[in-house]
């Protein structure tokens, strides 16, 4: 019996459901979305340095204050407790976390746009650590902003095992007879 190597295809899989074009657009619009992420976080950060020599708790007083809100109230009282814990965080900390985080978004963006399996694996490994996290937020605060989220996400990292499962089988070698 005589055997060869065949690189094989997938016979059932996401490439009769979505076509190539189509995957490649999805995995661009998910780089466009991480680059997005980084510029966020970046953002934030500025934001917080802009704070760094103000007295945060004055500000947010005045803030509840000049919109008559009551202090004790849910999301008045949400905004002093972060407040706070904005003026007694150690703000280079937190700047060179978000900065550490923008990088990533930033690197695994470019790796996806550039069609990297190695973006591939970080976008799914960094997707699914937050699916525990976002689930049991839902279950303690169901709302349909924490459902979108939850869907997106679980969808991302679904796509990307797919992705990761197809390369892996297009590139396994099949032994198969000639007889």
């Amino acid at each position: 019996m005589n055997w060869t190597l065949n690189s094989g295809s997938p016979s059932h899989s996401m490439e009769k459901i979505i076509s190539e074009p189509k995957r490649s657009s999805i995995l661009r619009a998910i780089a466009i979305f991480e680059g997005g992420k980084g510029l966020a976080a970046i953002a934030a950060s500025l934001g917080l340095l802009s704070l760094a020599h103000h007295d945060i708790s004055a500000l947010a007083y005045a803030l509840i204050g000049h919109y008559h809100l009551d202090p004790e109230a849910h999301f008045p009282r949400m905004l002093l407790d972060e407040a706070a814990w904005i003026q007694s965080a150690d703000l280079r900390q937190v700047v060179m976390l978000a900065c550490g985080y923008s990088i990533i978004r930033f690197v695994e963006g470019y790796g996806l746009w550039r069609d990297r399996t190695w973006a591939e694996w970080l976008a799914s490994s960094s997707g699914a650590i937050y699916l525990p996290i976002e689930i049991s937020h839902m279950l303690k605060h169901p709302s349909w902003i924490n459902a979108m989220v939850l869907a997106f996400n679980a969808v991302v990292v679904i796509f990307m095992v797919i992705r990761l499962w197809q390369r892996r089988k297009n590139l396994t070698p099949k032994l198969v007879s000639t007889q």
